[in-house]
């Protein structure tokens, strides 16, 4: 009798530990875990967008937004990122400095306004 509770437990254990990888198989491709490092990214990009949503929405504000906008048209489109930073219009309010990102994707915000 001694052999036959080995034997349940090994398949005990080894079951489990099937399960286990199954279960993380199963989570990881199909039910959305991410690991803390793909969080972390993920986190950063909508903190990104929501600057650039914020800078986008500066820009337009600025009294004479229609001119303000054609001169941004003028500007060479590898120049744009520097304009935008000389306007101020990436910093969030409050900040004394823009976070590192946030031009080129109120560029690329106002870009697709442009075209719009």
């Amino acid at each position: 009798m001694k052999e036959g509770m080995e034997v349940k437990i090994k398949f005990g254990i080894g079951g489990l530990i099937c399960g286990a990888i199954v279960a993380m198989i199963m989570g990881f491709a199909w039910g959305g875990w991410v690991t803390a490092g793909t969080n972390q990214k993920m986190s950063g990009e909508a903190v990104l967008a929501s600057q650039a949503a914020i800078c986008v929405a500066q820009y337009v504000k600025e009294p004479n937004s229609q001119e303000k906008l054609k001169e941004y048209e003028a500007v060479d489109s590898y120049k744009r990122y520097e304009f935008i930073e000389k306007g101020g219009w990436d910093k969030m309010p409050g900040q004394k400095e823009a976070s590192s990102g946030v031009a080129g994707a109120c560029v690329a915000g106002l870009d697709v306004l442009i075209k719009k």
